[in-house]
């Protein structure tokens, strides 16, 4: 195979052949024409995939990290390598309050919640697990270019825990969000948005703190206890109102470098001690600075 430059994106899907290296790292250098170091450095990064072989069948899928892993015949590899996403600088997460077997960090914009196939060094849940050396799981989301707080578990007892309570809807989310238009004049100082999303009940309450008329932006304080795809972005967007550097649902408003969106509250009873549990970002941390833009190419790709 003639050697691949190094900008080129590669995917690679193979089983592993009885003439095949055993080493994970060799294997991948030899099927893909890059330089173990270059294979080393993805594989470092959450690029590359491991299914073992059973008698069943394959295994579960599981990112492949350490390059010296030996290899059976009939295992599976991938490898989506993209120069461009291992390039990406990520914005650094920051632990906001440990409670034992749970954590809440900031993710600032910009930030992953979790890892794609492309990789997970532009993720909070690889950051959390490097930086705590502890296991950690996923309980919710929060959008790529949103900031804000958000729950990490550290035991299967907790991420159930929590999880329940999101899927019972008992944990209460606030955001802060501008928005495009004067949204009192239109809808009222106070409102609650009732608008079901992707055929599933969504509910957003919000309370304009501020119009900004030289502008034409409204700051609002918004409270959900749903949790659909996108739900502030959308249902604001229904409205004619959508969030400041939204390029997604705010086709028409005027351009602006990233979104105006931050999760500053949560608020739950600990499914594990039973006590009350409400956090929220000082005001003077909660702003809205602008993200990244949405539209950058590497960026999106890692969202894939």
């Amino acid at each position: 195979m003639a050697p691949l430059r190094p900008e080129q994106r590669i995917v690679l899907k193979r089983e592993v052949g009885r003439d095949d290296p055993r080493e994970a790292c060799t294997f991948l250098a030899r099927h893909t024409g890059l330089s173990k170091s270059a294979v080393k450095e993805a594989m470092s990064k959450g690029a590359a995939w491991l299914r073992r072989a059973r008698r069943d069948g394959l295994g579960p899928r599981r990112r492949l990290r350490r390059a010296k892993t030996e290899l059976r015949v009939g295992d599976r590899l991938e490898l989506f390598y993209d120069p461009a996403v291992l390039a990406l600088e990520p914005p650094r997460a920051r632990l906001f309050q440990d409670l034992g077997e749970y954590g809440v960090w900031y993710k600032p914009a910009g930030l992953l919640a979790q890892g794609t196939d492309y990789g997970d060094h532009c993720a909070l849940l690889r950051q959390v697990e490097k930086a705590t050396r502890r296991p950690v799981f996923l309980v919710h989301r929060l959008d790529r270019e949103a900031a804000g707080l958000m729950l990490v578990a550290h035991s299967r007892r907790a991420a159930a825990g929590l999880s329940r309570l999101f899927q019972q809807q008992r944990i209460e989310k606030r955001y802060r969000a501008l928005l495009h238009g004067d949204l009192a004049a239109a809808h009222g100082a106070r409102g609650r948005i009732d608008l079901p999303l992707d055929g599933k009940p969504a509910v957003t309450d919000y309370e304009v703190l501020d119009h900004d008329a030289e502008h034409d932006r409204t700051l609002v304080d918004v409270l959900i206890t749903t949790g659909r795809l996108h739900q502030i972005r959308r249902h604001f967007a229904a409205l004619g109102h959508p969030v400041v550097g939204d390029s997604r649902y705010g086709a028409g408003a005027p351009a602006a470098p990233g979104m105006r969106l931050v999760a500053y509250g949560l608020a739950f009873r600990c499914p594990l001690s039973g006590r009350e549990i409400r956090l929220a970002l000082p005001e003077a941390r909660i702003g809205l600075g602008a993200a990244p833009p949405a539209g950058d190419d590497a960026a999106a790709r890692a969202a894939d």
